[in-house]
């Protein structure tokens, strides 16, 4: 590593705490103030098992399809939101693809892969930021 990039990983090794307190902040009003939103549109919440410990480097959907994630993602960039799915099954990419990997062969991955939705979550997120995507989220109706 050279000096430079190890200048740098110091200082935010420094500020790791801060950091983290203000992810973890973000991350539990996003848990908080969507837990009866997502139960209402057929959503679920990331779980944290009690003998985890949390990252707090994202947080994330699963919604119940495909077309309701799609519309999500047209209502929240209507109003300047970047929500964006995570993956893509790496079976189903060029290169596993070229090793033999077709739809079906990991059918709880293409599932959650269709389903999976991150909300923006970042170092220097406001509150007020994200309470316009936590607003948005709640404005947020199903096509009919």
């Amino acid at each position: 590593m050279s000096d430079v990039l190890a200048a740098f990983l110091f200082g935010q090794l420094e500020a790791w705490p801060k950091i983290q307190q203000h992810r973890q902040t973000l991350w539990h009003r996003y848990h908080d103030a969507l837990a009866s939103w997502s139960r209402h549109l057929g959503a679920r919440q990331p779980v944290v098992p009690a003998h985890c410990e949390q990252a707090y480097h994202m947080y994330y959907l699963l919604l119940p399809d495909l077309a309701t994630r799609t519309a999500l993602i047209s209502h929240l960039k209507s109003r300047n939101i970047l929500a964006v799915f995570h993956y893509l099954p790496l079976h189903l990419s060029d290169y596993g693809r070229r090793w033999g990997g077709k739809p079906g062969d990991c059918p709880v991955t293409e599932t959650v892969s269709d389903q999976l939705l991150r909300l923006p979550l970042y170092n220097a997120m406001t509150l007020e930021q994200q309470d316009r995507v936590i607003q948005a989220l709640h404005d947020f109706r199903l096509p009919a």
